[in-house]
């Protein structure tokens, strides 16, 4: 290895960066409606909702003030938490790993400067839109870089197994959802779930720590991959009822779920997100225990339909996933809040 850049401690950051008392309390607001919605004591419905990952500030702040707009007509039942993913997972370890590592795409990796960008970004979202954001711990040292910005993590399908991720999502004092694995084995994720509910003592950034449990930690469903590569959606009736089984089997604490309407529930298809997500409302209205359990979806959107190449600069238009395109997603946010 290449030794290239000491990168700074995040409480350095956060002091050449900081948040202002209002904006703390903006925070502190946000993420009390947020928990209230995991704990059953708020029954707005929860959209995680943006592009696949984060690219440029100016068209990720453009598309978020959009849907600060929308969110101002449907605030009675739906609770908006944009996405603004900063690093991304990759399968074989090649393509745009997000703003952390890139902060322009079309340069060399510079991540001191990803760094300042990512939490730059976050802190340009809460104060033009009120917004707190999601983003995925890739990275579980990274957190702390943007620990008081954020209002929700995820722990990606890759990641779901992993010790470090589930121990750091113990200590983490937001909602976590954590993903089913690529394989789709419910039993993982349940036993990630419960890991990240419960206090441990562990190694974090060379201290010795101990976290106090997080009860906000739940399921993502996002479909799976089975051994021929073929993908598979989990999203149905039939499995948000076993989910359900497996719940109340387990003891947990605020059993809740939200389903990935993209990714192997939609096959990567994005335009499927939008009969998916109708389809999920409808099983809740179904099943009152369903209802009572899904609380939100995440939904890949951006401000053009599909994806595009890294170089081709297309304003708004994913450079990972195809995303949903605006027009689109406006449609299905009213559409949505309709029958909630």
């Amino acid at each position: 290895m290449d030794f290239i850049t000491k990168l700074p401690d995040y409480e350095e950051v956060q002091g050449q960066y900081p948040l202002t008392e209002a904006d703390k309390r903006v925070v502190c607001e946000r993420n009390r409606a947020i928990a209230d919605v995991f704990t059953g004591q708020s029954d707005k419905f929860i959209l995680i909702i943006g592009p696949c990952s984060a690219d440029h500030e100016d068209s990720v702040l453009d598309y978020i003030s959009r849907l600060r707009k929308v969110q101002d007509k449907v605030s009675d039942k739906i609770l908006m938490i944009p996405r603004i993913y900063t690093n991304k997972p990759r399968t074989t370890g090649e393509g745009y790993k997000g703003m952390l590592h890139q902060p322009d795409p079309n340069e060399k990796p510079d991540m001191l400067k990803g760094i300042i960008s990512i939490r730059e970004l976050h802190i340009k979202a809460l104060v033009q839109t009120g917004f707190t954001c999601a983003d995925e711990m890739l990275y579980p040292e990274n957190h702390r870089y943007l620990e008081d910005l954020l209002g929700y993590v995820a722990v990606d399908a890759r990641s779901v197994e992993n010790q470090q991720h589930r121990l750091t999502a113990s200590g983490v004092n937001i909602p976590v959802g954590m993903k089913n694995p690529t394989s789709g084995d419910i039993t993982v994720m349940m036993n990630s779930i419960k890991a990240a509910q419960h206090g441990h003592t562990f190694i974090y950034r060379g201290w010795e720590v101990h976290s106090s449990g997080n009860p906000y930690a739940h399921a993502i469903l996002r479909g799976y991959v089975d051994k021929r590569g073929l993908a598979h959606p989990n999203y149905h009736y039939e499995d948000m009822l076993h989910l359900y089984e497996a719940y109340a089997e387990s003891g947990l604490k605020n059993p809740a779920i939200v389903v990935d309407t993209n990714h192997s529930n939609s096959g990567k298809n994005p335009f499927e997100q939008v009969r998916i997500a109708k389809e999920v409302l409808h099983s809740m209205r179904h099943n009152k225990d369903i209802g009572k359990m899904v609380k939100g979806l995440m939904i890949e959107s951006y401000i053009e339909d599909g994806a595009q190449k890294v170089g081709e600069n297309v304003y708004g238009k994913s450079i990972t996933d195809p995303c949903l395109g605006w027009e689109k997603t406006e449609r299905l946010i009213y559409d949505l809040a309709e029958v909630l």
